[in-house]
């Protein structure tokens, strides 16, 4: 009977929760052993239990606690442990068994935010706890449909970012001629949308408490989805990281049947080779390809076909997502553009099809002009150095001379103590060796010296040689032989044109070739919003109404290094965003020159000094000393900023929330609260009043007329709020490599 018992869930629940206290603290699991628990109870096609076993786990809870530490980027000196959890956060074993019984009450870890003008939508905010499940249940999720996904579905999964999906577009579309972005109505999940995505998630889970709690989350509003707004994957703390997931779970319908589509056309337009093509070089063959990016709700497919069946692929495509998954598409947007002549906007940057010369131009006259006197002056200042060795060869040559003589003279004839002949003379031979090798590899040099000793002898008249010996007619004649052959550059002036003539043969067919691809064939070119980047710049304040830099007045009551490292943070946001980009030199100069200006600007009117006196201060750099007295530099260098470049594959957030937001440091002497860092345990932490930009300037960021079209915003509930920040945290908050969805924004205080 008892053991009977033990086999029913809630009391085999209450069982592990006992005996798991008994055990020690379990380490966090890495990838495979993720894999392995969510695998094991995989039975009869399906994913059976997962909350109560796998998401229960304390050991896949205590994994979720580091992911969201790591993402906050410190490593506290108190490491996790069900230990320390417990005494400081909650306890994970109690946490275990509520998710195991499904009993977890989710309205009680999620408090509701009023915005200040108490007008508008409250923001609802889950507690660490929750947000540890919601990271569990995100991971449960990675792992089961994270390798079920379509190759050209990016956002919300590992490695899977903004910048694979440029890589994507720039080297595997070719030759596109119509594209269109689908465009969703501003609209979030209702009801009808969760029931779908649970009857998606039911094709591959049997756990109909796992889907409850998904249910509860979307109903009391911490985990929502919003289909066509501006805030999705940008680190705002109004959404979440599990909401990302649930869109390409949602949305994964939808890309197989693209997949579907594509896998079709191009069976029905197969590829040929250049061989099976009539042997022609003339004949070029562009099959019929569809491709296809989607980045969470951002949606863009490209075909090079015609325009006609374009159309026909776009009502395709719209029709599906309005019938089959129940979403409002905006027809008025998505319209068909041509990729040559129109440039349409995806992920925030701006993409057009373009010749291969456009994206690697050639040489312009003037540039080879350059190039042409940089060699001559490398030339010069060569053969300057070989002049100078030379006459640094003929000194130390002479004073070895003179001092072998000078002892010899000393000896008089008597055996000397050293021997310094065999070393003058491996020097001397050394470097007899070297200038014979230079005079054979010269050809200048090899003809001058065969015309001195091959003309105007005398021995080759004919009458004089009949006058000589034959021995020593026969000497001459070998030593003529031998100068011809060693001396007598005529292969090497043979290779010489050779090579000339080649390289004009193949400047020639490149020419040809780049012509004939330029004709044929177009790729890729990405861009950064340049006007829209003007526009941003001018509107937070950092140029006037001329474009030249001016400073920033709700900055001056910071400390110095926290200006310098919110502008480096805006900074470095931008610059790692748009270094894909085919005009990133635009973006680095108004890096390097409006927000840099704008920073000195800033620095000098806080300290009522001149801009020269704050250069002279700070430096062009804008170094500043830290609390050691050690000269820092968080703004990028003009040096680092021009030699930076394509870097590697990442998935870098928008500069919106580090743009929109500034912390202003209290001065009060308000009891120490514990850093609102998540699993940051430090208690020397400082309250930062939070300053939206919305707010500062009075604009609305739906109205694209005053606000920058495409960027996000932070929610107005969280204007004036005052968030315990240590010292690390605030800085990784100005620096941008933080962002308020790495904070617990429960645990902010209300301060007058």
């Amino acid at each position: 009977m008892l053991a009977k018992l033990l086999r029913q869930p809630r009391v085999a629940a209450v069982k592990h929760s006992l005996f798991s206290t008994l055990q020690p603290s379990p380490p966090p699991l890495e990838k495979s052993a993720l894999q392995s628990l969510v695998l094991s109870h995989y039975r009869h096609g399906k994913f059976q239990s997962l909350l109560q076993n796998v998401v229960a786990s304390p050991s896949l809870l205590l994994t979720a606690c580091h992911n969201l530490r790591n993402h906050a980027s410190d490593s506290p000196p108190l490491p996790l442990t069900l230990d320390s959890l417990s005494t400081h956060y909650f306890s994970l074993q109690e946490l275990s068994s509520q998710l195991a019984n499904n009993s977890l009450d989710v309205q009680s870890c999620c408090i509701s935010v009023l915005p200040q003008s108490r007008k508008g939508d409250a923001l609802i905010l889950p507690n660490l706890k929750l947000k540890v499940v919601l990271e569990a249940i995100r991971i449960v999720l990675e792992v089961i449909y994270d390798d079920r996904f379509v190759t050209f579905c990016y956002g919300g999964r590992t490695n899977m970012g903004r910048h694979t999906a440029i890589r994507y577009l720039k080297n595997s579309v070719e030759n596109p001629s119509w594209w269109f972005s689908v465009k969703f109505d501003d609209q979030f999940f209702q009801s009808r949308h969760v029931d779908n995505l649970c009857l998606i998630l039911g094709q591959k889970i049997d756990d109909c408490d796992l889907f409850d709690m998904i249910r509860r989350l979307f109903d009391c509003g911490v985990v929502s989805v919003n289909l066509g707004g501006i805030c999705s994957g940008r680190g705002l703390p109004q959404e979440c990281t599990l909401s990302w997931i649930l869109i390409n779970v949602y949305l994964n319908r939808f890309d197989k049947e693209i997949q579907e589509l594509r896998l079709n056309t191009n069976e029905e337009n197969p590829r040929f080779n250049a061989n099976e093509l009539a042997g022609s070089y003339s004949i070029f063959h562009k099959p019929l390809k569809v491709f296809a990016v989607r980045y969470l709700d951002e949606i863009l497919i490209i075909t090079n076909g015609t325009k006609m069946m374009t159309m026909d692929l776009k009502k395709r495509v719209v029709r599906f997502l309005v019938e089959e998954l129940d979403l409002k598409v905006d027809r008025q947007v998505t319209l068909i553009h041509s990729t040559v002549s129109e440039k349409i906007e995806f992920m925030g940057m701006e993409l057009q099809a373009v010749a291969p010369s456009v994206l690697r131009p050639r040489k312009s006259q003037k540039a080879i002009r350059a190039h042409k006197k940089h060699i001559r002056q490398k030339q010069v200042r060569l053969m300057e150095l070989k002049n100078a060795r030379e006459r640094t060869r003929k000194k130390l040559g002479m004073k070895l001379l003179s001092h072998v003589f000078k002892k010899l003279k000393q000896s008089n004839g008597s055996k000397l103590d050293f021997q310094i002949e065999d070393e003058v003379r491996q020097i001397f031979s050394t470097w007899a060796d070297e200038v014979v090798q230079e005079y054979s590899t010269s050809v200048d040099e090899r003809w001058e010296w065969h015309r001195l000793l091959s003309a105007g002898d005398f021995l080759s008249l004919r009458r004089i040689r009949d006058q000589l010996p034959h021995e020593l007619v026969d000497a001459y004649d070998k030593f003529q032989l031998q100068v011809d052959k060693h001396l007598k550059p005529v292969k090497a002036t043979r290779e010489m044109e050779e090579e000339v003539r080649r390289r004009e043969e193949e400047e020639e067919e490149s020419y040809a070739r780049r012509t004939v691809e330029d004709l044929t064939r177009r790729c890729i070119k990405v861009e950064a919003p340049i006007e829209l980047l003007k526009k941003a710049v001018k509107m937070v304040g950092f140029t006037n109404q001329m474009g030249r830099p001016r400073p920033l007045s709700l900055l001056m009551v910071l400390e110095d290094i926290d200006i310098i490292k919110w502008y480096a943070g805006v900074g470095r946001r931008w610059l790692d965003f748009y270094c894909c980009c085919h005009n990133f030199k635009k973006v680095k100069i108004i890096i390097s020159y409006h927000l840099r200006f704008s920073c000195i600007l800033t620095l000098a009117e806080k300290h009522e000094v001149t801009k020269r006196a704050a250069m002279v201060h700070f430096t062009k750099d804008l170094k500043v000393s830290n609390a050691d007295g050690a000269d820092q530099v968080y703004f990028p260098s003009e040096r680092e900023i021009i030699m930076m470049g394509d870097r590697n594959l990442s998935n870098p957030m928008p500069v919106d929330g580090a743009l929109t937001m500034a912390l202003i440091r209290l001065a009060s002497y308000e009891p120490h609260h514990r850093c609102t860092a998540h699993f940051c345990s430090r208690p020397d932490t400082a309250l930062y009043r939070i300053h939206l930009l919305q707010n500062h300037l009075d604009v609305d960021p739906l109205d694209e007329k005053s606000w920058v079209r495409g960027m996000g915003a932070i929610h107005d509930c969280l204007e004036r709020k005052c968030a315990p920040l240590c010292g690390h945290h605030i800085s990784e908050l100005y620096m941008g490599r933080l962002t308020l969805q790495d904070l617990d924004c429960t645990a902010f205080v209300d301060v007058d």
